[in-house]
C-alpha cells in the first residue's frame, strides 16, 4: 500500500470567494506574469506544428487551497511543462472553482488541474478533453465530516450515523467542490439526512482549509473536508483542533486529476500531450526536484487515468444538478 503523504498545511483562505472569471480573463493577456515559466526561445523541437502557438500554453488549478501554497506549487509545474515541451508555459491563478471550467471551455487554459467535479463539467462542455494523470492517491480518495466538541456529537461507524447531524449548522468546501460538497451531500442523501433537517441552510466556506478553521472556531457545528487538507493541518499545527473531532471517513472514490484539452497538440505541436504525461508519470520521489512537486501535491507519485474512472463523479453530479 502507498503511503499518502500530506500536502503542507499554511494559513487559511478567505472564507469569502471572489468573481474568479473576470479575474483570470484579466491576468491572461498579462504575458509579464511572475509566474510564467519560458521555454527556449522558439516552440517545440523535434515536432512538427499544425500551426504556430501565438501564445503561450495556459495552465491553471482549482483553487482548493491556501493562495500561497498554489502560488508555491504551479510556477514550479509550468516550468516543468516548459522544459518537457520546449513551448513557454504559463500558469494563472483563479479564485473560484467556476473560473478554471469556464477559462478551460473557452480555450484560455489547455491543461488544467481538476477535482473529480470540475473535470467532469470541463469535459461535458469541451467534447474530446481527456483525463491524462492522477495522484497515487486520487483513485481511492476519502472526506471527513468533522465537528466542533461544543455541538456534542460524537464520531460513528456507518453512513446512517449522518443522521444524528439533524439539528446542526454545516458547512461545505466550494460548491463545486468533489470532497468538500460533491460526495458529502451524497453521502447525506445515502444516510437518511436531507439538507432540510439541518440547522439552516448549509455554508460554503470556498476552500478545505477555511472550513476546518470555520469549525475550529464555532462558526458552524460540522465540515466537510478533504481528508487530506485535514491531516496535513494536524501535522502543521498552525490552527488549533483541540475542540475538533472526526466524526466519519466516507467511502472512497475518484477525485483529482490532469484534464487535457483535445486540440492541445494541434495548437501547440504534435506529442504535446505525451510530453506532459510522460513527465507526469516520470516524477521520481528519489529525484530532489521532483520530490519537492510530489511533496506539494502530496502525493509519492502521479498514475494514468481515463475518463471512465470519473462515470461516478458524473453520476452523481447529475443527481445533483450539477451538470448543466
Amino acid at each position: 500500500m502507498r503511503a499518502n503523504r500530506s500536502i503542507p498545511y499554511l494559513r487559511r483562505r478567505s472564507l469569502v470567494l471572489g468573481s474568479g472569471g473576470i479575474a483570470f480573463l484579466a491576468a491572461c493577456g498579462n504575458t509579464d506574469s511572475p509566474d510564467e515559466a519560458d521555454g527556449p526561445e522558439g516552440s517545440a523541437t523535434g515536432d512538427a506544428q499544425a500551426e504556430e502557438p501565438t501564445g503561450p500554453l495556459g495552465i491553471s488549478a482549482i483553487p482548493d487551497q491556501d493562495p500561497e501554497l498554489l502560488n508555491r506549487l504551479y510556477p514550479k509545474v509550468a516550468k516543468r511543462f516548459s522544459e518537457a515541451t520546449g513551448l513557454e508555459v504559463k500558469y494563472t491563478p483563479v479564485t473560484d472553482y467556476t473560473a478554471v471550467v469556464r477559462a478551460f471551455e473557452v480555450g484560455d487554459i489547455y491543461l488544467a488541474w481538476m477535482g473529480g467535479l470540475t473535470g467532469v463539467q470541463a469535459r461535458s462542455r469541451v467534447e474530446g478533453a481527456t483525463a491524462i494523470a492522477q495522484r497515487d492517491i486520487d483513485a481511492e480518495f476519502h472526506s471527513l465530516f468533522i465537528a466542533n466538541t461544543s455541538s456534542g456529537l460524537k464520531p460513528f461507524e456507518d453512513v446512517e450515523g449522518l443522521q444524528t447531524l439533524a439539528g446542526h449548522t454545516l458547512t461545505f468546501g466550494s460548491e463545486t467542490s468533489t470532497s468538500g460538497r460533491l460526495m458529502p451531500q451524497a453521502f447525506m442523501q445515502e444516510g437518511g439526512l436531507d439538507q432540510g433537517d439541518l440547522l439552516g441552510q448549509p455554508g460554503f466556506s470556498g476552500s478545505h482549509d477555511a472550513t476546518i478553521e470555520a469549525v475550529a472556531t464555532g462558526s458552524f457545528d460540522v465540515g466537510a473536508v478533504n481528508e487530506q487538507v485535514w491531516t496535513a493541518a494536524q501535522e502543521a499545527g498552525e490552527v488549533d483542533l483541540s475542540n475538533v473531532v472526526v466524526l466519519w471517513r466516507t467511502p472512497g472514490y475518484a477525485d483529482y486529476h490532469w484534464l487535457a484539452r483535445p486540440d492541445l497538440d494541434e495548437k501547440f505541436g504534435e506529442g504535446t500531450t505525451q510530453k506532459v504525461t510522460d513527465l507526469l508519470l516520470g516524477l521520481d520521489p528519489a529525484d530532489e526536484d521532483d520530490a519537492s512537486i510530489l511533496e506539494l501535491f502530496g502525493a509519492e507519485s502521479f498514475v494514468a487515468t481515463e475518463n471512465s474512472n470519473y462515470d461516478q463523479i458524473e453520476e452523481v453530479a447529475r443527481e445533483q444538478g450539477l451538470l448543466a
